[in-house]
């Protein structure tokens, strides 16, 4: 993985900087190479693999609205966050004071071990 320095302020002391390592995108992968790569790796033509990620990506946010987390296997899984203002009194509360719904992506254990065979090069 490659990584670049970025000069910033130093959170706890705002009269100080100092340079960080910031990760370097090195450009997006589309759903078509995605499935391509899978139908490589299976007996699935590219359009089986591009009906399934497509009926997931349809199927995803309908479990999460029911209030369900959804467990993608050594994936992870994701689920609904969001926050609201309080209020003293619970009968003062209304739906809009619910702000900010994010979706939170928790990686699964295997997935994790994945990630710590990363080896870092920094960028030129």
């Amino acid at each position: 993985m490659k990584y670049k320095l970025i000069e910033r302020e130093n959170p706890q002391d705002r009269s100080q900087k100092k340079w960080y390592a910031q990760p370097v995108n090195e450009g997006r992968i589309g759903q078509k190479e995605i499935a391509t790569d899978i139908m490589d790796l299976s007996s699935l033509s590219r359009g089986d693999v591009s009906n399934v990620i497509e009926s997931l990506i349809a199927t995803v946010p309908r479990y999460l609205l029911m209030g369900k987390s959804v467990n993608l296997g050594n994936l992870g899984t994701l689920r609904l966050s969001f926050s609201s203002e309080g209020t003293t009194d619970p009968k003062a509360f209304n739906t809009g004071m619910i702000s900010g719904v994010k979706v939170i992506f928790t990686p699964s254990v295997e997935f994790k071990e994945k990630l710590t065979k990363i080896s870092f090069e920094k960028a030129e």
